[in-house]
């Protein structure tokens, strides 16, 4: 509507139209998007990358679908979103105790409890349709069992009662790998289980290594992880057994990946267990440790793990099986 008028400037519509926004008001929308973006952990879906692209490169080997790879990961990235924001809202308490996490958006309130659990819930919604409708129903399934599991099994069950949680409730981060192999083929084959073992495996030596960084942190919010309730020669040993289960996984993908893969998985592994193994020395020679560093290094690992594969599977050179005559 026009209100017409002798004094065109001083219309209603003329007036509202050129009336500024508060800076108040802009700044405290600003920081309420953020506060929501950080509700999702958008550093820790990093791993979504990481795991879904290769996995649906090898699915497919020889041939990039990027409009599907692309769709997945959305689809993907909505259901991770959904389950961190979840996962906040069920550690709302214990994140305000831990210097860490002290500055999430639910532990210093810049997001109602409430509102975060509608926004979560809508994200996995959201994840659930578009997976269905842009790849197929079994990866959709797949992420509402990934975001059950992760909030159900790890963070409501698992994290508060056994040093044990991250070995178990890890599980939900390796979904990645079966949700990638069954948007690309609509089934899972043995491959994509590898692929799964492969980041359980790695998931306790690189959790641990952060927790044994933030171990009084975890202990004054009652969480057991491992490093708070175990001598650090303990944590280092079972990290140890546990990254080579991780290394010794990743020669099982062999004869379904070609030699990038096959030199990269050796190398790389060689150098991850070289870290671990110095962090275990260190802690039975008393000596100053940094955990931090392996947990950095086990990131990297992973990443560059991966990316072989990816290229791998791109250049689509003869498998190793094929090579051997098989």
């Amino acid at each position: 509507m026009v209100f017409k008028g002798g004094h065109g400037t001083n219309t209603p519509d003329a007036r509202s139209a050129a009336a500024p926004i508060p800076a108040s008001f802009a700044g405290r929308a600003g920081q309420t998007v953020l506060a929501y973006i950080a509700l999702t952990k958008p550093k820790v879906i990093e791993l979504l990358l990481v795991a879904t692209i290769p996995v649906m490169l090898l699915a497919d080997r020889g041939h990039v679908n990027l409009p599907l790879i692309l769709s997945t990961l959305f689809g993907g990235w909505l259901g991770a979103a959904s389950a961190n924001t979840l996962n906040m809202v069920a550690d709302a308490d214990i994140d305000q105790k831990m210097k860490r996490t002290e500055r999430r958006p639910l532990a210093r309130h810049a997001v109602p409890v409430r509102h975060a659990l509608i926004f979560g819930l809508v994200l996995a919604a959201a994840s659930f349709v578009w997976l269905w409708q842009m790849a197929n129903l079994l990866s959709a399934v797949l992420v509402l069992v990934t975001i059950a599991f992760y909030l159900f099994v790890y963070t409501m069950l698992l994290k508060r009662r056994t040093s044990q949680n991250v070995v178990w409730g890890g599980a939900a981060g390796c979904m990645p790998t079966l949700v990638g192999w069954a948007a690309a083929t609509g089934t899972i084959e043995w491959p994509a289980i590898v692929l799964f073992l492969v980041i359980f495996f790695w998931t306790p030596p690189h959790t641990w290594a952060l927790a044994m960084r933030y171990k009084e942190d975890y202990k004054a919010a009652g969480v057991p992880m491992l490093p708070v309730v175990a001598p650090e020669t303990t944590v280092a040993r079972q990290m140890v057994w546990y990254t080579w289960a991780t290394v010794i996984t990743t020669l099982v993908l062999i004869p379904a990946a070609g030699l990038v893969y096959a030199i990269a998985a050796a190398l790389c592994g060689a150098w991850f267990l070289y870290a671990v193994h110095k962090l275990y020395s260190q802690t039975k020679a008393g000596q100053e440790i940094k955990p931090l560093k392996v947990f950095l290094q086990s990131n990297n690992y992973l990443a560059v793990l991966f990316c072989a594969l990816s290229v791998d599977s791109i250049l689509n050179y003869s498998t190793v099986w094929q090579l051997l005559g098989h």
